[in-house]
C-alpha cells in the first residue's frame, strides 16, 4: 500500500519509471520481440521499403531495420548503464578520498581532474578511444576518462562540508576509524546528491556513447548499435532516410524518458531544489 500511494502522489515519477522500465524490458527480451534475426542479410532485399514481409524496412544488406532497432536497446543501454556505474564509483571513490584526506592525496587527485577538464571533453574521449582501438568497451573506458572528473569534484566538495559538521570531530575523539568514519557517516549523508547526479547523466552518456560509434569509435559492424546505425544509414540519407530516422527516434526516445525519470528521482530525493 505504502508502495502505491507513493506512486500516485508522484505521478511524473510513476510514468516515466514505467516507460524507462518497458525500454529495458524491451532489451531484456529482444530475442523474442524482434521479428527477425538482426544479423540475417538478404541481399536481394536491399533498401526494401515497409511490406507484407518486412514491417519496416530493410538496410543495404537486406537485413531487417526494426529487429536491428529492438536489439540496439541492448547493446545501446547495457553499455550507458556501465558508462555510468563506472564513473559514479570511480568519481565517487577518489572525490571521497581527496575531500576527507586532503593534503597531497588531494593535490593529486584534483590536479589529473584539472588536467582533464582542461581538454574538450569529446574530442579527449575520441583520442583515447583511437589510441585503445575501435570497440564499445574502449568507447566505455574513454568516455569513464573525462566524465569521473565531475562526480570527484562534487563528491570533494560534499565531503569538505560533512567534515565541518560536529559529529565527524565527535567520532574522531572517539577513536572511530577513519574507514568507519566514512562508511557510517560520510558516504550515507552525500550518496543521494551522487544517485540522482548519476540518474541524470544517463540521457547524456548515451548520447555520447552513440556520438563515439558515429564516429567509428564505438561499436563496430555487424553489431546493431543506434549510434552505428546512423553513421551506416547516411549514405543512403537521400534513398533511404528511414535508415537513420528510426535508430535517430529511438536514441531521443530513450534520452528524453532517462532524463525526466532522473529529474523525478532529483525532485523526490531532493525536495529543495523544486
Amino acid at each position: 500500500m505504502k508502495v502505491l500511494r507513493f506512486l500516485k502522489n508522484n505521478k511524473q515519477f510513476t510514468v516515466f519509471l514505467l516507460l524507462a522500465l518497458a525500454i529495458a524490458a524491451i532489451a531484456v527480451f529482444a530475442p523474442w520481440i524482434a521479428p527477425r534475426d538482426p544479423y540475417d542479410a538478404v541481399m536481394s532485399d536491399s533498401l526494401k521499403e515497409p511490406g507484407s514481409t518486412y514491417v519496416w524496412e530493410t538496410d543495404k544488406l537486406g537485413r531487417d531495420v526494426l529487429s536491428r532497432v529492438i536489439y540496439g536497446t541492448r547493446s545501446s543501454l547495457t553499455m550507458t548503464l556501465c558508462l555510468v556505474a563506472v564513473i559514479f564509483v570511480v568519481g565517487t571513490a577518489l572525490g571521497i578520498l581527496a575531500g576527507y584526506f586532503g593534503g597531497a592525496v588531494d593535490a593529486v587527485i584534483m590536479r589529473i581532474a584539472d588536467m582533464m577538464i582542461s581538454f574538450p571533453g569529446l574530442v579527449l574521449a575520441i583520442a583515447i578511444a583511437g589510441l585503445l582501438g575501435p570497440n564499445m568497451v574502449n568507447a566505455v573506458i574513454a568516455i569513464s576518462a573525462v566524465s569521473w572528473t565531475k562526480y570527484a569534484r562534487l563528491a570533494r566538495s560534499m565531503v569538505l562540508k560533512i567534515k565541518q559538521n560536529l559529529y565527524i570531530d565527535a567520532a574522531v575523539v572517539t577513536g572511530t576509524k577513519r574507514g568507519s568514519i566514512i562508511m557510517k557517516y560520510v558516504i550515507p549523508n552525500m550518496i543521494t546528491t551522487m544517485v540522482v547526479t548519476a540518474a541524470t547523466d544517463i540521457g547524456t552518456m548515451m548520447l555520447e556513447l552513440a556520438s563515439l560509434s558515429f564516429l567509428g569509435f564505438g561499436a563496430q559492424a555487424p553489431t546493431p548499435e543506434w549510434g552505428l546505425m546512423l553513421n551506416e544509414g547516411r549514405t543512403y540519407i537521400s534513398k533511404a532516410p528511414w535508415l537513420m530516422i528510426y535508430p535517430g527516434i529511438a536514441i531521443v526516445v530513450v534520452v528524453v524518458v532517462f532524463n525526466m525519470l532522473g529529474d523525478s528521482i532529483r525532485d523526490i530525493l531532493d525536495p529543495k531544489q523544486e
